[in-house]
């Protein structure tokens, strides 16, 4: 079993896998009359093949046990899946680069601290969403329409936050 200590969540140690979603780390700009900030342009979504579109989902996921126990990676090569707290959950994340196998050494586990989010790339291997704490309710932006945007494969993983 690969054992994994998820190591807090910056731009640039989850650059090779996507975007990290954060408007107090991001640029932004005031509209609405100087009411609103617009933190614009945060990740970039990808719908790849014939008939895609973007889908806006909300998922509401129940509290994972710590050390969390994975058995599998997914990948979504068709697409990319953006995850966005609504109400500062603070979530695990497992990743590993996209390709056709996976290199456990390649591996590696991120904590947020409840105002981040994730943007997978198109490919990239994750874990299923593990929320910690209480229950979470997320945005998640991902693709929909014909294909295949669902691999598996086999994996056995600890992670300790």
């Amino acid at each position: 079993m690969l054992e994994l200590t998820a190591q807090p969540l910056t731009p640039e140690a989850f650059a090779p896998f996507g975007d990290v979603i954060d408007a107090r780390t991001s640029a932004s700009f005031a509209i609405n009359g100087g009411r609103t900030r617009r933190h614009h342009d945060l990740a970039r979504v990808e719908t790849l093949g014939e008939g895609a579109r973007t889908l806006i989902n909300l998922f509401v996921s129940q509290p994972v046990a710590l050390p969390l126990e994975l058995e599998l990676l997914e990948r979504h090569p068709l697409g990319s899946q953006a995850f966005v707290p609504l109400h500062q959950e603070r979530f695990v994340v497992v990743v590993a680069p996209a390709g056709e196998a996976i290199d456990p050494a390649s591996i590696r586990a991120f904590v947020t601290d409840g105002r981040q989010g994730v943007n997978y790339r198109a490919g990239t291997w994750h874990a299923t969403h593990s929320v910690l704490e209480r229950e979470g309710e997320f945005l998640v932006i991902d693709r929909g329409g014909e294909g295949n945007n669902l691999d598996e494969r086999p994996m056995a993983i600890r992670v300790s936050v």
